[in-house]
């Protein structure tokens, strides 16, 4: 027998849990498809490698669909400053320069995917269905599509929001193509404890091998992203952790501190990926599904709450104007919202990234003119500021703190 739902979430992470709660308000029936529960929190267990850096827009998200008290009950780490410098430019953000608290905050992935499921199962227009996997998919491009579970479960709905990841299957199924390439280089991420008391700065220096950086955790816990190429992520990845430490601390600068433990390790490379069309008849991409950034300054996963936040708000919009959310015409208002936004977000990364990562000596001379604009020119230094913490640009209304209904 065949059910019924209007919105299908494929992937029940962190970007499809937000399109569910933001949803969560409306009369539509829904579903969420995950295929693992994440493990439980206690505030006994070591961080998870899996962090990252919530934007101010992100946490402003968080709140509107009920999910930031979640968060604040279990474990996050705010920080007010950031750093980033190199040989000769040097320049620090602080958010008491534009009058906020904080400028972001560091929450473990799966702390933030723990208090969205938990406010999602609040809902009653929408059913958690995990663990399963889907067995079949059946896209049609014109009428409603059709999921075949694992458990035999037959699911049809007007729209399925493809959350499933940078790999996702939704996307290849339904034939939406991606454009990507390879950066040639590793991200290394190394859960430390040091000496230091827990921080309030996020730091990233820039060497000839690629950026390191320190993102501040509870405690005197801190988790290290050290770039650099495969060959030498893979030899300092197969090192025992003490050993590991040795590297870390003839490595990277005084202002680590003093590393007593290395604790856990991974790594990951770094591809960049956006898909040419976000959406077709029936069919949203969100998050990774939709685009893979350079981590340089972790606002991957703040450009995929933007997207969760722009799709729920025009899925409700065309509702209350009584269109279809299957219509093309209606999803790419979300495409329009969101896909030029995040090209200007990846392209302004990869030149950073570019720029940063080469000794040419214009290149060099250009680098250390910018660090020295952003330190003294102060208008410049808060714009740039306000916005990697999602206070300026196009941003849909729950990032702005406005309800959809």
């Amino acid at each position: 027998m065949k059910e019924y739902f209007d919105v299908v979430i494929v992937g029940g992470g962190m970007v499809g849990a937000v399109v569910a709660c933001s949803l969560g308000v409306s009369n539509l029936k829904i579903a969420v498809i995950e295929n693992e529960f994440p493990q439980e929190f206690s505030p006994e267990q070591p961080h998870d490698l899996r962090v990252s850096a919530l934007s101010i827009a992100s946490k402003t998200i968080l709140e509107m669909v009920g999910a930031w008290q979640g968060i604040q009950n279990r474990r996050l780490c705010p920080f007010k400053r950031m750093r980033v410098w190199e040989t000769v430019g040097d320049t620090e953000f602080c958010s008491d320069d534009i009058g906020h608290s904080e400028l972001g905050y560091i929450v473990e992935n799966r702390v933030t995917q723990l208090a969205l499921l938990e406010r999602l199962q609040t809902f009653e227009n929408i059913e958690l269905i995990c663990p399963i996997s889907i067995d079949t998919l059946n896209y049609s491009n014109h009428d409603d599509s059709e999921l075949i579970l694992n458990n035999g479960r037959i699911l049809t709905t007007k729209l399925l929001v493809a959350a499933d990841g940078a790999q996702s299957k939704v996307r290849q199924n339904v034939g939406l193509g991606v454009t990507s390439w390879d950066y040639q280089q590793h991200a290394m991420v190394i859960y430390i404890e040091t000496t230091y008391e827990q921080q309030d700065i996020t730091w990233q220096r820039f060497v000839a091998s690629g950026p390191q950086a320190f993102l501040p955790l509870t405690g005197n816990f801190g988790s290290i992203v050290w770039y650099n190429s495969p060959d030498e992520v893979k030899r300092l990845q197969a090192l025992v952790l003490e050993d590991l430490k040795q590297e870390l601390i003839a490595t990277f600068p005084d202002e680590l501190g003093e590393v007593t433990r290395v604790i856990a390790v991974t790594s990951f490379p770094l591809t960049r990926r956006h898909a040419q069309n976000y959406v077709k008849h029936g069919v949203a991409l969100v998050g990774d599904a939709a685009h893979t950034i350079n981590p340089l300054a972790g606002q991957g996963v703040n450009i995929g709450l933007l997207d969760a936040a722009a799709l729920a708000e025009v899925i409700l919009e065309a509702v209350q104007q009584g269109r279809s959310i299957s219509d093309v015409s209606i999803l790419k208002r979300y495409e329009k919202m969101r896909r030029t936004e995040n090209l200007k977000m990846m392209t302004v990364m990869d030149v950073f990234y570019q720029t940063f990562s080469n000794d040419i000596l214009p290149l060099k001379f250009l680098r250390n003119l910018g660090l020295g604009l952003a330190e003294h020119v102060k208008p410049l230094k808060n714009k740039v500021m306000r916005r990697a913490m999602g206070l300026d640009g196009a941003l849909p209304k729950l990032a702005r703190g406005e309800k959809l209904l």
